[in-house]
């Protein structure tokens, strides 16, 4: 379970892109296949509906930046202007690296509670209701998107996740701050699945490169 976790925006990232690029060539595919004049095909793909296929994929296409966001904080890739902080004394440097965190858990914690508390009153309220039974009353069921009809609460629950993850990361990485004094730094050398013995992409074509010019 904590492996699931320590990953969780990969799992879902990887998902999103995988799925956003198979409907999207679907559609594509079938947007020039129904221009051919195949008999029975061009009717059978006319017939077809993928006018959700846009729609769908810019749902996703936010799901992945709100996750992508968490990810950049548990592996220190986020954009951040650290000149300053890295000249000061290191008692200061760990101060301002702690106001940081703590404006980062803050800030996300705001904004995850804010987007828990637009879905629910956008129509998850009413969802819930329904799904235990209970009267609804006049609770709004809320609207729906355009073209695929889903409840508009589901797509913004992107909002609350991604931002309590987020939450959740800033914490961690704060936690080991405090522990070791060090923040998660991203390198891009570092080819995951690829061992130490292993040659990286870079270093193989340097090496042909110089044995060709030998």
């Amino acid at each position: 379970m904590s492996k699931i976790l320590d990953h969780l925006e990969e799992w879902i990232i990887t998902f999103l892109m995988g799925a956003a690029t198979a409907v999207i060539f679907l559609a594509v595919l079938h947007r020039h296949g129904a221009g051919y004049p195949i008999p029975y095909v061009q009717d059978w793909l006319i017939a077809l509906n993928f006018s959700w296929a846009q729609e769908l994929c810019i749902y996703m296409f936010v799901w992945m930046c709100k996750f992508g966001a968490a990810y950049g904080v548990r592996t220190g890739i986020h954009v951040g202007v650290d000149v300053l902080v890295n000249r000061l004394p290191t008692d200061w440097r760990q101060k301002a690296v702690l106001v940081a965190l703590i404006g980062g858990i803050v800030f996300t914690g705001i904004i995850g509670t804010l987007g828990l508390t637009f879905v629910w009153e956008n129509g998850m309220h009413y969802a819930v209701f329904h799904a235990l039974g209970l009267a609804t009353g006049d609770l709004p069921e809320g609207p729906t998107t355009p073209d695929l009809g889903w409840p508009t609460w589901v797509v913004y629950s992107a909002v609350p996740l991604g931002s309590f993850l987020m939450c959740f990361r800033f914490l961690q990485v704060m936690r080991g701050f405090l522990r070791t004094g060090e923040l998660p730094q991203h390198d891009h050398a570092h080819v995951e699945g690829l061992t130490a013995d292993e040659p990286s992409f870079d270093s193989s074509v340097l090496a042909t490169v110089k044995g060709g010019a030998k």
